[in-house]
């Protein structure tokens, strides 16, 4: 058995390699003792670890584990996933939303970081969680799909009001910027409100990325994080602005796991 884990700042990410095949499982990063006391359980394993708890957990565990560092895991993971679709990408960007977004260019096969921003998953539960008191990961997503963005997000067509736009109608001019114009007519949500959270986070995550993109002169933005796991809205939010700003953006099936495949390979090949 090999095991790989990413252990992050809101989920630790294990990849177990048995038998030719992958399986995957994730724990909050408040259970990593809890996850020291699994692999102790499995003595034999061979362990590989990567994230930015991986050295404490290494203290906890009686494994002698490899450890890699987490730009570099995340990429080897990503190359792994690509190859098993037998999809060739050699220059591309990659975006990483977990708690917050790491964003990397990759020439064929090296990577250097380009960026990052604060926005992620821990805005998207942190700012959900002060507006509206809900904190669980799956009622923010589902709501977010129930909510009316345009109610509280000023749009560039609302500034236009029907008049040609000099830019796409559908941009976002103003995050929330719609607010006070309707404080006295509309009623927000939960959904509203959740909604434009996710909003916001995808928004900036997507023009983040592009912008590394241009820059690079990429033309895809491969999309990986648990940020978007059973998120409809924020993958609908990430894939149609990156569209619309004339980039193709591509999601990996898994890619939250990148990091702990990747730490696995890049022991495997030391």
């Amino acid at each position: 058995m090999k095991i790989g884990i990413d252990a992050g700042g809101t989920l630790i990410k294990i990849a177990i390699y048995e038998n030719d095949t992958f399986t995957f499982r994730k724990e909050k990063s408040t259970d990593i003792e809890k996850v020291a006391q699994w692999l102790k359980t499995v003595p034999d394993a061979t362990v590989a670890l990567t994230g930015g708890k991986a050295t404490y957990l290494n203290s906890l565990i009686p494994q002698d584990a490899f450890q890699s560092i987490e730009f570099d895991a995340t990429f080897r993971g990503i190359q792994s996933f690509l190859d098993e679709k037998d999809i060739h990408l050699n220059k591309f960007v990659f975006s990483n939303v977990g708690t917050g977004t790491s964003i990397h260019f990759v020439d064929g096969q090296s990577q250097i970081r380009a960026g990052g921003t604060g926005a992620g998953g821990g805005m998207m539960l942190g700012l959900s969680y002060l507006l509206t008191g809900i904190s669980d990961f799956h009622t923010i997503t589902e709501k977010a799909l129930e909510g009316n963005r345009d109610i509280i997000d000023l749009k560039v067509k609302h500034i236009y009001k029907g008049d040609k736009t000099p830019i796409p109608g559908e941009l976002t001019a103003a995050n929330f910027g719609n607010v006070l114009h309707n404080k006295d007519t509309e009623q927000f949500t939960d959904a509203d409100k959740i909604a434009s959270v996710l909003g916001i986070v995808g928004e900036t995550v997507t023009t983040v990325s592009i912008h590394a993109a241009r820059e690079f002169g990429a033309e895809y933005v491969v999309y990986i994080g648990s940020s978007f796991l059973e998120n409809k809205l924020l993958q609908d939010i990430v894939v149609n602005y990156t569209k619309l700003r004339n980039f193709k953006p591509y999601f990996i099936e898994n890619g939250e796991y990148s990091g702990a495949v990747g730490t696995l390979r890049l022991m495997e090949e030391k």
